[in-house]
């Protein structure tokens, strides 16, 4: 039976055991796709905006499914530096019209040559890992909310 989600569960009921649904960046940011958790029951996604990593998408009585965003590897560039050189580690990024994920203690990037060259050359300290990668949204905290007027956004 495929189970259609229009929206995340409002109320979830968090003492209840998680079944995990795994998906992709690219796909958690799509609104409309299918997927199936890691007990098999198979959801169809119908949303009006894309869902949010550990959202809950169903609930029974027993249990709650929750959609996780996967893992991949990329580069974390610690905060450890000037606010102007982070400011320019991630403007270089964007001029090669790549992704970037600022939080408030590291950047991170997708793990590309392009990227390894750039910082290489930059001589920016980095690391590669694997993290949840969620570019272009600020983590809480990472940078202030400001109303920019209607129709204006970056």
């Amino acid at each position: 039976m495929l189970h259609l989600v229009r929206s995340p569960v409002a109320n979830p009921e968090l003492a209840l055991p998680e079944i995990i649904l795994a998906v992709d960046r690219l796909t958690i940011a799509k609104r409309l796709w299918r997927g199936a958790a890691e007990d098999g029951t198979e959801f169809g996604f119908e949303l009006s905006t894309p869902l949010k990593h550990g959202e809950t998408i169903f609930q029974s009585a027993t249990a709650r499914y929750v959609v996780h965003q996967t893992e991949e590897p990329v580069v974390e560039i610690s905060l450890d530096l000037a606010a102007s050189a982070a400011a320019g580690i991630g403007w270089a990024i964007g001029n090669l019209h790549l992704e970037l994920s600022a939080e408030p203690t590291r950047l991170i990037a997708a793990d590309e040559p392009a990227i390894r060259n750039l910082l290489d050359r930059l001589k920016v300290p980095y690391q590669s890992t694997a993290a949840i990668f969620r570019p272009g949204r600020f983590s809480r905290g990472a940078l202030p909310t400001q109303d920019l007027g209607p129709g204006h956004r970056h």
